[in-house]
């Protein structure tokens, strides 16, 4: 067979290329999730993870996959929210199916896969990446503000044990805010191109973007957002409340949802695709710390991220080819007009 018969690998410029790249950092980032809870479970003996882990019922676990969808169902309908206030022709369940697709891409690296969304946007509306832009940044930030607000509030409610979290409370809470602010933000992107002096077409539309963020401004569109969110993230804590309870292990419903929370953030301060290794870190340690022996809190944790962000990424997986078929449909119909 002559060379030029070899089939060619897939150039990671296109999108054939992205979608293998991705998969392939999800199956790795699977196995290595799966390859650091084995060790965790043979340091802390078999026979009493399968004690702990038995103590579960099937309603049990479908309870807590009930709540983590209570929180992806309220952030999609904030999602919604902010794609009304920008002003997109979509509708509730064409934006669901949007955030919920988004998913798939939850453990690329940067989570810059869910960027897929703007994607399907593009294709259904014709708005390009600047004019969605927006969208994508007011809901990393809505979530920060939330998960800050929760923690904040599970500092200054438990006596003892997360102390620790203020200065995470406080970051996040501060990046919130300067994403949230257009005018401080687009002060910032500028700061940015003047210590780089490259990319000005890049940092242009950056500040065009930031400075669109006045649409979002105000407590009309600020309130009912951080609320949806406050209530989803709390639905998740509460779950990881119920988890530890169902194992014989009842730290309180304050402190839970603060550990909770608080691994989350610093799985994501990582910057490791979608926290993994950092999250479990973080939540082992701090129910360490709070006396929680390894046997109950290595399943615990084990559990909780499957039915959060693994049960996240099943759910992503299932409406992506939905969603990618749809908006090609959508596409198509849109360059017939």
């Amino acid at each position: 067979m002559m060379s030029s018969d070899l089939p060619l690998p897939p150039n990671p410029r296109t999108p054939r290329g992205r979608r293998a790249r991705d998969l392939a950092v999800m199956a790795g980032l699977i196995a290595l999730f799966l390859a650091g809870v084995g060790g965790l479970f043979a340091a802390t003996g078999w026979e009493e993870t399968r004690a702990q882990v038995a103590r579960l019922t099937f309603w049990q676990g479908a309870a807590l996959l009930a709540l983590s969808l209570v929180n992806y169902l309220l952030r999609g309908l904030r999602w919604h929210l902010f794609a009304r206030r920008l002003g997109l022709p979509t509708g509730p369940g064409q934006d669901l199916r949007h955030f919920l697709g988004g998913f798939a891409m939850v453990v690329t690296p940067g989570r810059v896969g869910e960027l897929v969304r703007m994607r399907w946007l593009k294709r259904e509306t014709g708005w390009n990446f600047e004019r969605t832009a927006p969208l994508a940044l007011m809901d990393r930030a809505a979530d920060l503000a939330a998960m800050a607000i929760i923690l904040g509030l599970s500092v200054a409610l438990a006596t003892t044990g997360v102390r620790g979290a203020v200065p995470v409370a406080v970051l996040a809470l501060a990046a919130a805010f300067v994403a949230t602010h257009p005018r401080l933000l687009a002060w910032l992107v500028t700061q940015m191109h003047r210590a780089v002096g490259r990319a000005p077409r890049l940092f242009g539309r950056l500040r065009a973007a930031a400075r669109s963020l006045e649409r979002f401004a105000g407590p009309r569109t600020m309130v009912p957002a951080l609320a949806l969110g406050v209530t989803g993230w709390l639905a998740e804590g509460y779950a990881f409340h119920l988890l530890l309870g169902w194992m014989g292990t009842d730290i309180g419903l304050v402190k839970a949802v603060a550990v909770f929370v608080f691994a989350t953030l610093a799985g994501g301060l990582t910057g490791a695709p979608g926290g993994v290794g950092g999250a479990e870190a973080a939540m082992i340690a701090l129910l360490a710390l709070d006396g929680v022996p390894m046997e109950v809190s290595v399943p615990a944790t084990v559990i909780i991220r499957v039915t959060t962000l693994w049960f996240a990424l099943g759910i992503g997986m299932a409406v992506f080819p939905v969603a990618e078929r749809l908006s090609l449909r959508d596409r198509d119909a849109l360059e017939d007009r």
